[in-house]
C-alpha cells in the first residue's frame, strides 16, 4: 500500500499530451515558454537549497491537468541533437497535487504530496509470478524490435513499482493508457494493468503479422504466376518463330474478340460488362472462369446468322410431297406459311413490331405416323437448318430456361443449345414428345416452354445462363405428341393444333414401297434389282400381317422379309434375284397376325353369338376395334345388379348404367324381354383386360350389345359403332372420328355408325377411305339397333345365352 510523506513546493511543468513515468529520462525542449519558465524557477529555487533543481511534471490533455504528477529533476540543460536549447530530466517519485502556492519566476508552483510506493519484502508468490510474466512478455517484445541491449536492463530490474514504470517507454501505448499507469498508486495493480497492456499488444501484433504473411505468400504467389505466364508467351513466340506461324489472335483476348464480333448491341453491353469484370478478377478467383465460359457462349451464339428461305413455293411442296405419302393438312400448313412468308418479304414486311414471322406447330398422332421425320422435311423444303430437342422425360425447368451463373457446372437451356447447334438463329426446332415432359420439386418445364412458345412474346426470350434477349420469332417450332390431352392447356393454346391420325392402306403401300423398301434394302445388303417385294405382298403385310396407325411395325416386317431372303441366299437356299409375292409371305414370316372378322370363319367371329357388338375407339396408339360382350347371368344363381369387368373407368362405367336403364325404360316399345333384366344379374365385359379404357363413346355399343342379348339376334359382323346415349336414347357426338373411321378400315368393317353431329367430321377423312365404308349419320339408338342387329332367324329369337 502506498503512503504520502512531507508536502513539497513545485514549478509545474506542464506535458501535452505526454507521459512520463518514475525513472523515465527525456529531454524537453526550452522554446517552450511553460517548460523554460518551470526549468528557469526550478534553478533559481535550487540556489537556495542543496541538491539539483526539481520541477513537477504533469500531463495535460485536452487542457485539462492530470491529478498526479511526476517528480523530476533537472538533470543537465544544453542543447538538443537538432541545435535548439533542451532540458534532461529525470522522473523520480510520484506527487499527489495539491493547491497552488508562490515561488520564484514566471511558472506556476503547486503544493505536493510525494507518495511512497514501496513493497514489502519477499514478494509474495502471486507478485512474483506476475513479475516473471511482464518480464517474459517485455523480451519477446523487444527482441521482435531487434533491442537487445534493453533486454538486460529490464531483466536487471527487481523492484515492481520500477518494473511497471518501465512500460512508460512503450511506443504503442496512448497518452490515456499512460495516464491510468501514471494514476495507479498500487504498484502490483500498476504491474498487473501494465502486463495485460502488454499481453494485448502482442496478440494483436501476432495477428497483424499473420495477416501480412498471408498477403505476402499471395502477392508472391501471383508475382511468380505472372512471371511464369510471361515466360511461357515468351517461350510460345518463340516455337511459332521457329516454325514460320504467323502470331494469331490470342484466345484470351476476350475484349478483341467481343469488339471484332458481330454482336447486337445490348449483348456487346453485357459483353464488355464481364469483360471488364474479368480483367478486375484474378486468375485464381472462381468467378474468372465462369465468366470465360460465358463469354464463350455468347460468342458461339449465331446472334445475326440467317439463312434464307426457299421461297419456291411449289419446289417447297413437291419436296413434302416427295419425302412423306399423305399427311395433307401438315403440308398445307406449312406451304400457307411459306407462301405468306414470301408475300411479306416481297412487300417489306418480313419484320412487323420487332417480331419476324415464325410458326409453333403441334403434330399430335399416335407413334410412327411420321412426326419425327417430318420435321427434316419441313427444314429440307424451306432450305433451313434442323435441330432436334428430345423432352423425353425432362422434368427440370432448368432444362429449357438453363442454370443461373452461379451453379458449378451452369449451362444454357436446350433451347438456346440448339440455336447454337443450328448455327443459325431461324432454324426449325423439333420439340419432340412434348407430351412426355413431367414435373418435380425442380419444377415444370412446360411452363418454362410457355414463353418459348408464344409467338406474342418469344423475341425477348431471356435465358437464365445468358441473362440476354435472344429473339426466337424467327424460328419454326414444331411439337409432336401422341396424347393430345398431356399436354398442359396454356401450352397447347400456343401452338397450331395438326392432327396426323394415321394412314390408309393405300398409303402404307405408298410408303412402303417409296421409303421403307429402299432403306431396308440398303440395311440388308441387297440390291434392288435383287429382291423386290410386288404390291400385293405390301398390301396383304399393310393389311393382315401389321394392324397399326403408323409404318413402324410395317416397316420391322419388311425388314424381317429381307433378312429372311439374305439369310435363305447366303445358305444356298434361294437364287436371286427373287421377287416376293404375297403367296409367299406365309413361307417367309409366317402366317398373319390380324385376319379381318370378315375373313374368318362366320361359327368363329366374335359376333357369331348374341350380346357381342363392335365398337370404335382412341387410344394412344391411334384409333382400334373395341368388342363389348354381354351376358345374363342364370336364375337360380341368384345373381342380380351389373357387373363390369375389363379395366373400366368412371366414365365407361356411367355409360353402361344409362344403357341398362335405357333398356329398362323402352324395352316394351322396342320389343325386348326386359322382364330378365330385374331378376337376372347383367355382365359386360370389354376383352383385353390389361388395358385401362375410359369414355362416353362405348354408350351404343353397350346398347347395341345388350338388345341384341335380349332380343336373340346376332350383330353384324361387318358393322361397328361409336357414340354416347344418353337415358333418352338419343347419341351424342364424341371425338377421334377419322381416327376410328380409319382403324374400322384396317380392320376390314363396311358399315360404320356414327352420331349425327359427328357428320363434319368426315371432311378430314381420306376419300379412298369413305369409299369403302358405309357411314350411316344417327341420332337416336333406335336407328342403331335397326342397322346393327340381324333379323330373327324364322320370326324368333334364338335361346339367349347365360352366364353361371
Amino acid at each position: 500500500m502506498a503512503a504520502e510523506s512531507t508536502p513539497l513546493a513545485l514549478p509545474v511543468l506542464p506535458l501535452d499530451d505526454e507521459v512520463v513515468l518514475p525513472g523515465m529520462v527525456v529531454p524537453l525542449d526550452l522554446s517552450d515558454s511553460e517548460v523554460r519558465a518551470a526549468v528557469e524557477a526550478a534553478q533559481a529555487a535550487a540556489r537556495t537549497e542543496p541538491g539539483k533543481p526539481r520541477v513537477l511534471l504533469v500531463p495535460r490533455v485536452d487542457g485539462t491537468y492530470a491529478g498526479t504528477g511526476v517528480l523530476g529533476t533537472v538533470e543537465q540543460v544544453g542543447r538538443l541533437a537538432d541545435g535548439d536549447p533542451g532540458a534532461l530530466i529525470r522522473g523520480r517519485d510520484r506527487v499527489r497535487i495539491g493547491a497552488g502556492t508562490t515561488g520564484p519566476g514566471a511558472a506556476l508552483w503547486v503544493e505536493g504530496t510525494r507518495i511512497d510506493e514501496t513493497v514489502p519484502e519477499p514478494l509474495p508468490g502471486h507478485v512474483s509470478e506476475l513479475v516473471k510474466e511482464y518480464k517474459a512478455l517485455a523480451t519477446a517484445w523487444l527482441r521482435k524490435r531487434g533491442a537487445w541491449q534493453v533486454v538486460d536492463r529490464v531483466q536487471a530490474i527487481d523492484d515492481v513499482s520500477a518494473l511497471a514504470d518501465n512500460s512508460g517507454y512503450s511506443p504503442f501505448l496512448t497518452t490515456d493508457q499512460k495516464v491510468v499507469l501514471l494514476e495507479t498508486t498500487d504498484p502490483v495493480a500498476r504491474l498487473k494493468l501494465a502486463t495485460q497492456q502488454l499481453r494485448d499488444h502482442l496478440a494483436e501484433q501476432d495477428v497483424a503479422e499473420t495477416i501480412a504473411k498471408d498477403v505476402q505468400e499471395g502477392v508472391d504467389k501471383q508475382q511468380r504466376e505472372f512471371l511464369l505466364r510471361r515466360q511461357l508467351e515468351a517461350v510460345r513466340k518463340e516455337l511459332r518463330e521457329l516454325n514460320g506461324e504467323q502470331e494469331g489472335e490470342e484466345s484470351d483476348d476476350y475484349r478483341a474478340r467481343v469488339e471484332a464480333a458481330d454482336l447486337p448491341e445490348k449483348v456487346r453491353e453485357a459483353a464488355l460488362k464481364e469483360v471488364d469484370k474479368l480483367e478486375r478478377s484474378s486468375d485464381q478467383s472462381p468467378e474468372g472462369s465462369w465468366i470465360r465460359t460465358w463469354l464463350d457462349t455468347v460468342l458461339e451464339m449465331p446472334w445475326n446468322e440467317r439463312t434464307e428461305d426457299a421461297y419456291d413455293i411449289r419446289g417447297a411442296r413437291a419436296v413434302l410431297d416427295a419425302e412423306h405419302a399423305g399427311l395433307a393438312d401438315v403440308k398445307e400448313r406449312i406451304t400457307e406459311y411459306l407462301a405468306v412468308r414470301k408475300r411479306r418479304g416481297d412487300r417489306g414486311l418480313g419484320v412487323v413490331g420487332g417480331r419476324r414471322g415464325g410458326a409453333v406447330l403441334a403434330l399430335v398422332g399416335p407413334p410412327g405416323v411420321g412426326k419425327t421425320s417430318l420435321g427434316e422435311s419441313v427444314a429440307h423444303a424451306m432450305g433451313r437448318t434442323f435441330v432436334r430437342v428430345a423432352l423425353g422425360g425432362v422434368r427440370d425447368e432448368a432444362e429449357i430456361r438453363g442454370h443461373r451463373r452461379t451453379y458449378v457446372g451452369a449451362l444454357p437451356g436446350r433451347i438456346v443449345r440448339a440455336i447454337k447447334e443450328a448455327g443459325s438463329m431461324n432454324p426449325v426446332v423439333l420439340l419432340d414428345e412434348i407430351d412426355k415432359v413431367g414435373s418435380d420439386f425442380r419444377g415444370d418445364p412446360a411452363a418454362a416452354l410457355l414463353e418459348v412458345l408464344d409467338p406474342a412474346q418469344n423475341h425477348t426470350f431471356r435465358d437464365h445462363y445468358l441473362e440476354v434477349e435472344l429473339d426466337l420469332s424467327d424460328v419454326v417450332f414444331l411439337a409432336t405428341a401422341n396424347v393430345l390431352e398431356a399436354i398442359p392447356e396454356a401450352l397447347l393454346d400456343r401452338m397450331e393444333l395438326v392432327r396426323l391420325d394415321g394412314y390408309t392402306e393405300d398409303e402404307k403401300v405408298v410408303i412402303a414401297r417409296d421409303h421403307l423398301l429402299p432403306r431396308q434394302l440398303e440395311r440388308a445388303g441387297l440390291d434392288g434389282d435383287e429382291v423386290t417385294i410386288d404390291e400385293g405382298a405390301l398390301r396383304r403385310l399393310a393389311g393382315e400381317y401389321t394392324r397399326e396407325a403408323g409404318v413402324r411395325t410395317l416397316e420391322r416386317s419388311v425388314a424381317r422379309l429381307l433378312r429372311k431372303v439374305a439369310a435363305q441366299h447366303e445358305l444356298g437356299e434361294r437364287e436371286l434375284p427373287f421377287t416376293v409375292t404375297a403367296d409367299d409371305l406365309r413361307d417367309l414370316i409366317g402366317r398373319p397376325h390380324h385376319v379381318p372378322e370378315s375373313a374368318q370363319d362366320p361359327a368363329e367371329r366374335r359376333t357369331a353369338v348374341p350380346g357381342v357388338a363392335t365398337g370404335l375407339a382412341v387410344t394412344g396408339a391411334g384409333g382400334d376395334v373395341l368388342y363389348v360382350e354381354a351376358s345374363l347371368a342364370d336364375p337360380e344363381t341368384g345373381a342380380s345388379g351389373l357387373t363390369l369387368t375389363g379395366q373400366l373407368g368412371d366414365v365407361m362405367k356411367e355409360s353402361a348404367q344409362i344403357a341398362l336403364s335405357f333398356l329398362r325404360s323402352h324395352g316394351a316399345e322396342l320389343e325386348l324381354p326386359v322382364g330378365d333384366l330385374k331378376d337376372r344379374g347383367v355382365h359386360i365385359h370389354f376383352p383385353a383386360g390389361a388395358v385401362p379404357k375410359d369414355g362416353p363413346s362405348a354408350g351404343v355399343t353397350m346398347t347395341t350389345a345388350l338388345a341384341s342379348l335380349l332380343s336373340g339376334r346376332l350383330v353384324r359382323t361387318d358393322v361397328a359403332m361409336t357414340g354416347e346415349v344418353s337415358l333418352t336414347g338419343r347419341v351424342l357426338p364424341i371425338g377421334g372420328v377419322k381416327q376410328k373411321l380409319l382403324a374400322a378400315h384396317r380392320a376390314g368393317i363396311t358399315t360404320v355408325v356414327i352420331p349425327k353431329r359427328n357428320e363434319p367430321d368426315l371432311d378430314d377423312v381420306p376419300a379412298e377411305v369413305l369409299d369403302t365404308l358405309d357411314v350411316h349419320a344417327v341420332t337416336d339408338v333406335r336407328q342403331v339397333l335397326e342397322l346393327a342387329l340381324s333379323p330373327a332367324v324364322n320370326g324368333a329369337a334364338p335361346e339367349v345365352p347365360v352366364a353361371a
